[in-house]
Formats: C-alpha cells, sequence, structure tokens
C-alpha cells in the first residue's frame, strides 16, 4: 500500500510538471522510481521512459487543442533525435548503474540552471532561425532521452526559443512532441526490458502523471512561467545534490 501511494503521489508531481512546463517529468520521475519505489537505474529508465511516453502524449493533446503546437518545426526538430535516441536506448544497459545515476544528477542540474535563466534565453531568441545549430540540438537531446530515460523538455524548451524563436507557449506545447517522439524510438529499443518491470506501480504512476498533466496545463495558465520554472529548479538541485552524494558513497 505504501507504494501505491507514493507511486500516485510521485505520478502527480510528474504530470504536473510535464503539463506546466513542458519537460522536467522525467528528471523527477526517476529519481523517484529509485529512491521512493525500489527501481535499479537501469529499470527507472525504462520505466521513465513509458510513463513520460503516455502523460506527454496527453499534455500534447492538451496543448494542441489550445493551438500551442507547431507541428512542421516540431516533426523535424524530433527527427534529428529519433535515431540518436534508439542507438543511445540499446547502449544504456551496457553502463553501469552508478554511472546513470551520475550522469542523471548532471542532467538534473543542468536543467536546473537552464530553468533559472529564463531571462538570459528569452533575450537570445531574436538571432533568427539557424538549421544546423537546431539539428544538432535535436541529435543531442534524443541521445539523452534514449541514454538516460529522459524527455528532454527542460532543455527543449530553451532550444525551441533561442535556435527557432518561439515564443514560451508555442515552445512548451511543441516540446511536448518532441518528447514523445524520442521516448518512443528509444522504447523501441528496450521493449525486451519492459516486461520485467512492475506494472502494479507502474500503471497508478502514469494514471496520476496523466491526471496531473491536465492540472499542470491550467496551473500554467494561472501561475507565471518564470516563477514556476524557479521553484521547479530549486526542487531539481536538492534531487540532482542528493543523487551525486548517493552515486559517489
Amino acid at each position: 500500500m505504501t507504494a501505491l501511494v507514493l507511486a500516485l503521489t510521485a505520478g502527480a508531481v510528474v504530470g504536473l510538471a510535464l503539463g506546466a512546463l513542458g519537460g522536467g517529468g522525467s528528471v523527477l520521475a526517476v529519481p523517484a522510481l529509485i529512491y521512493l519505489l525500489g527501481f535499479t537505474p537501469a529499470a527507472a529508465t525504462t520505466a521513465g521512459l513509458i510513463i513520460v511516453t503516455a502523460t506527454s502524449l496527453t499534455a500534447l493533446y492538451a496543448h494542441a487543442r489550445a493551438g500551442r503546437v507547431r507541428w512542421k518545426a516540431g516533426a523535424a526538430f524530433a527527427a534529428a533525435g529519433v535515431l540518436p535516441a534508439a542507438a543511445a536506448g540499446a547502449a544504456a544497459a551496457h553502463v553501469p548503474q552508478a554511472v546513470l545515476t551520475t550522469a542523471f544528477a548532471a542532467i538534473a542540474a543542468l536543467s536546473a540552471i537552464t530553468m533559472l535563466r529564463p531571462a538570459d534565453t528569452a533575450r537570445s531568441g531574436s538571432g533568427g532561425v539557424r538549421p544546423g545549430k537546431a539539428a544538432g540540438a535535436g541529435a543531442g537531446l534524443g541521445t539523452l532521452t534514449g541514454l538516460l530515460g529522459v524527455g528532454g523538455g527542460f532543455l527543449t524548451v530553451p532550444t525551441l526559443i533561442t535556435v527557432l524563436g518561439f515564443e514560451m507557449e508555442a515552445a512548451v506545447g511543441t516540446s511536448l512532441l518532441v518528447i514523445t517522439a524520442n521516448s518512443l524510438a528509444s522504447l523501441a529499443t528496450r521493449s525486451g526490458t519492459a516486461a520485467s518491470l512492475d506494472w502494479a506501480v507502474i500503471g497508478p504512476f502514469i494514471g496520476t502523471a496523466i491526471l496531473g498533466a491536465w492540472d499542470g496545463k491550467r496551473m500554467a495558465a494561472k501561475v507565471s512561467g518564470p516563477r514556476l520554472q524557479r521553484i521547479f529548479a530549486v526542487v531539481l538541485l536538492a534531487v540532482a545534490a542528493f543523487m551525486l552524494a548517493d552515486a559517489v558513497t
């Protein structure tokens, strides 16, 4: 029963993050699966991808209905990351667990730092679209998704703003398309490990994450984006510090 309550609570938080910010859910889902629900890092990254894929699809639908998804640009950005995501997903099974944990902590810290600098991100978005840089960023995000089980939305949103000149609302909605595509590509290479996962925990986690995503979208309409990002960034810094300490001790 305790595991069920923890899964339901963690799922709600993950969904809120994805719905409100267009990313960040997986950098909370994986630590929750490891430290609260007893998953190994390898199993947690696979389960995290499943959770984030289902939740992102729900949030994508909500944002698409509001006209906040730029399908053509988002699809092109995502296409650059599909193959790297699949390749990294296949390689993830051969990476030591301590390395996965350390790398994940570093990504969580980078996510927090990125979210604490929204003003700089917005100012740099006036430089025009750079297709080569966009393709490189898409490939890099795909690699992170495949290797660490992170959707990459916390990096996709600022990249869409700075490289493609998106406004914040369009960047959040379009990032969900990128997250979904990369996560599905990575999951395709991990299908053999999915059957061994604890679905009695993952199922409820997904359920409350989906509900949380709808609430997150409504929250985003009421609370300023910068304020949400600062709160989330503080939480991520704490998570990153805890995981790094655990990895080196």
